[in-house]
C-alpha cells in the first residue's frame, strides 16, 4: 500500500519491494527512493544512475528496470521544506525497503547532529557494511594493495555515536559530574564535557549474527571481533564476550574459535572466530593484510578501521557502503560532500557506483552488479579515470565524472 506523503509524489509506474516470511520480495520494476546528496552529490548521482540503468538493461535484456523515486534530505530538503530530514523521506524508506543516497551535509550548530547517524538510528539500520577490496590499476600507497579484501560489519546505532553528550558547564554536565562523584566515587574535572558510551548485548549480538551469516553465505574463512576490551572492559570487553556467545550459541556446528584451534580442534570446513585489540588490528591490517577477512566492530572502531582500510586501496572514492537492518537497507557513498567541487563534473563517482553494486546484489540482481564490477575494473585498467586517480597514474587519461560513467557503460 502506498503511504500518504505530505508533499512527495511516488512514481506512477513500478512496484514496491516487500517482505514475505522475512525474505525480500523484489519485483522486476522496483520503486527505489534515492537522495542525490549535497555538494558533489548531484554530479556523482547523475553519473551513477546511468551506470545502474545500463547494467540492469543489459543484464536482463530490458525485462527489468528500476523506477527511481527522489526523496529529500540535506540542503535540498532544507531549502524546499525547511527541514533537514523531512518525515516523508523516512516514510518512503520504510515503505519501499531499499534506498540509496549520495553524501549529505552535516549541519553545524543546533538541530540534527548528523543526518547519516539520524537515518541509521531512526530506521534502525544497525549494521554499517563496508566491503573493501582492490581494483587492479588503482593508485595505492602500499606495496601490495591486492592483499586487501575485507568486509567490515560496524555496529551502527550505539557506542559514542548514540549522541548522549553534555557540554562543559551546562547544568546537565554538572549534574552528571556531581552524581558520579557522590554516588560512584568517580572524580571528573569540573570543566569537562561529558559523553556516554552505551553498548548493549542486543545491539552487539544482532551485529555479530549478521557478520557470521554473511561470512558463511559467502564462504569466508574468518570473522575477527575488534575491540578495546583491555581498557573498556564493560563496554568493548562485553562486545567481545557477547560476540563469542552468539557465535557459539547459534552457529556451533559451523564455527570454531581460534582458541579452540590452538588447543587442537580442526578448522577444516569451519568458519574461524577470533578477536583482536583495536590498535593491534590497525597495525596488522598493514603488516598482515591478507590474514584478515570479515570484521565485526563497535561503532567508533569500525568508523576508523573502514577508512584506514579504504586508504590502502585508493581511498574513499573507491569505497562503497550500506546501512542495513532487519527490514530496510540504505546504500550510500562513503565520502564527504566536497562542496568546492560541486557542479564541476570532476569527482570520482566510484564509491556511489560500488554502493549501487551492493544494492543490486542485495536485490538478488547479481548479474547486473557483476557487469558494473567488471566494467569498472576494466576502465581503471585502461587508465581512463577521474582526476583524483589520474594525477597518480602515469599515462592516464583524465575524465570528467560523466565521461567516467560513459567509459564504464561502454566497457560492459
Amino acid at each position: 500500500m502506498t503511504p500518504n506523503f505530505s508533499s512527495l509524489k511516488p512514481p506512477t509506474r513500478g512496484t514496491p519491494i516487500s517482505r514475505r516470511g522475512g525474505q525480500l520480495v523484489v519485483p522486476d520494476n522496483p520503486i527505489i527512493p534515492f537522495i542525490e546528496g549535497d555538494g558533489t552529490g548531484p554530479d556523482i548521482w547523475r553519473a551513477s544512475v546511468r551506470v545502474f540503468d545500463a547494467a540492469v538493461a543489459k543484464a536482463y535484456g530490458g525485462k527489468r528496470r528500476i523506477e527511481w523515486f527522489e526523496v529529500l534530505a540535506g540542503e535540498k530538503a532544507k531549502n524546499a521544506t525547511g527541514e533537514w530530514l523531512p518525515n516523508d523521506t523516512l516514510e518512503a524508506v520504510k515503505a519501499y525497503k531499499v534506498a540509496i543516497k549520495g553524501p549529505l551535509t552535516t549541519p553545524v550548530g543546533g538541530g540534527i547532529r548528523s543526518l547519516n547517524v539520524t537515518l541509521r538510528q531512526v530506521l534502525d539500520l544497525y549494521a554499517c557494511i563496508r566491503p573493501i577490496r582492490y581494483f587492479a590499476g588503482t593508485p595505492a600507497p602500499v606495496t601490495h594493495p591486492e592483499r586487501m579484501n575485507v568486509v567490515i560489519f560496524r555496529e551502527n546505532t550505539e557506542d559514542v555515536y548514540a549522541g548522549i553528550e553534555f557540554a562543559k558547564g551546562t547544568p546537565q554536565a554538572e549534574r552528571v559530574i556531581e552524581f558520579l562523584a557522590k554516588e560512584m566515587g568517580k572524580r571528573i574535572a569540573p570543566d569537562s564535557g561529558i559523553g556516554i558510551k552505551p553498548m548493549s548485548e542486543t545491539g552487539t549480538k544482532r551485529l555479530m549474527r549478521m557478520a557470521v551469516r554473511y561470512a558463511l553465505a559467502h564462504h569466508r574463512k574468518l570473522v575477527t571481533i575488534v575491540h578495546k576490551g583491555n581498557i573498556m572492559k564493560f563496554t568493548e570487553g562485553a562486545f567481545r564476550d557477547w560476540s563469542y556467545e552468539v557465535a557459539k550459541a547459534e552457529f556451533r556446528d559451523q564455527i570454531v574459535t581460534e582458541e579452540e584451534v590452538t588447543a587442537g580442534a580442526s578448522r577444516d570446513g569451519k568458519l574461524v572466530i577470533n578477536d583482536r585489540i583495536a590498535d593491534s588490528v590497525f597495525q596488522q591490517i598493514l603488516t598482515r593484510t591478507a590474514e584478515y577477512d570479515v570484521f565485526a566492530t563497535p561503532n567508533l572502531n569500525g568508523d576508523y578501521l573502514s577508512d584506514a582500510c579504504a586508504a590502502q586501496v585508493g581511498g574513499l572514492g573507491m569505497a562503497p557502503g550500506a546501512n542495513i537492518g532487519d527490514d530496510m537497507a540504505f546504500f550510500e557513498a562513503t565520502h564527504g560532500t566536497a562542496p568546492k567541487y560541486a557542479g564541476k563534473d570532476v569527482i570520482n563517482p566510484g564509491s556511489l557506483i560500488l554502493s549501487g553494486v551492493m544494492m543490486l546484489n542485495y536485490l538478488g540482481w547479481v548479474e547486473a552488479g557483476a557487469l558494473i564490477d567488471t566494467a569498472l575494473e576494466k576502465t581503471i585498467a585502461q587508465k581512463q579515470v577521474t582526476y583524483d586517480l589520474a594525477r597518480q597514474m602515469k599515462g592516464a587519461k583524465e575524465l570528467k565524472t560523466s565521461e567516467f560513467a560513459d567509459a564504464i557503460i561502454k566497457n560492459m
